[in-house]
């Protein structure tokens, strides 16, 4: 696999958590390092790659139930490098006229996101750091697409995990609540501290000190996340349990799921 050559601002030599994941789901727009990352962890955990595919299923079955709902605004955090179907696709079957922000802070993923999602009206793209959410929130792009007095979907899909404590989690989560209208939603998939030990060990030897590295939370604690919203049926569960519409089996790495509702 010969590497694509890296835009202004990215690092070839630092795995990026994007790039992993894209390695992960089978895409081609990975550096070396990130391929590293993943070989790493799929020799402990082999199945990682169901987890990858269970985690965009997840993404697509929540975009779909809240798009039942009625709502046509949606702010995908940490976006990663486009994997179709994308939130403004699935969204667009239930309300065509549905809005869309996608944020990342790889300047790799907004290479690909202004090429392939940014070409249809009413999505958009934004390079920008989630532990920032005033960033974010009171970015001009973001301020002029999303009606914060309607609400909005706020998608924070594998991502929560590469935020460590001294970044407040939960902090930055009560920004973007403090921001949302009633009948507003909450998505969050998050490795779980119920993940296989050895897997848990190789991937924190692989990304420690990297924008990779990630911090697996136990299940209490990744609900206590949802602090303003009332997390709905069946709680924070197993990502492959979540709603499911087809069978998975356990895996080694173990990713929590759950969808709220601002009342």
């Amino acid at each position: 696999m010969s590497d694509i050559r890296p835009p202004a601002g990215a690092d070839a030599k630092v795995p990026s958590p994007a790039r992993v994941y894209d390695y992960l789901l089978g895409g081609k727009d990975n550096y070396e390092i990130d391929r590293v990352v993943g070989d790493r962890l799929l020799s402990v955990a082999p199945d990682t790659r169901l987890v990858a595919r269970a985690n965009r299923a997840f993404l697509r079955r929540v975009v779909e139930y809240v798009s039942g709902q009625g709502v046509r605004q949606f702010i995908d955090l940490g976006t990663g490098i486009p994997t179709s179907p994308n939130v403004h696709e699935i969204a667009r079957k239930t309300n065509p006229d549905a809005k869309v922000v996608y944020v990342d802070n790889d300047p790799l993923v907004k290479v690909h996101n202004d090429a392939l999602l940014a070409t249809d009206p009413g999505v958009i793209t934004l390079e920008a750091d989630i532990r920032d959410p005033g960033n974010v929130l009171g970015s001009p792009e973001v301020q002029e697409l999303i009606d914060f007095t309607q609400p909005v979907a706020v998608l924070m899909i594998t991502v929560l995990h590469f935020v460590g404590d001294e970044h407040d989690p939960k902090g930055l989560i009560r920004t973007y609540h403090d921001r949302m209208a009633p009948g507003s939603f909450l998505a969050i998939s998050h490795t779980s501290s119920l993940s296989d030990p050895e897997a848990i060990k190789q991937l924190a030897m692989a990304t420690a000190g990297t924008p990779a590295q990630s911090t697996f939370r136990s299940p209490e604690e990744i609900a206590e996340m949802f602090a303003g919203f009332e997390i709905l049926e069946p709680g924070v569960t197993r990502i492959q349990e979540w709603r499911p519409d087809m069978d998975y089996p356990d895996t080694k790495l173990n990713v929590q799921a759950a969808l709220g509702l601002k009342g």
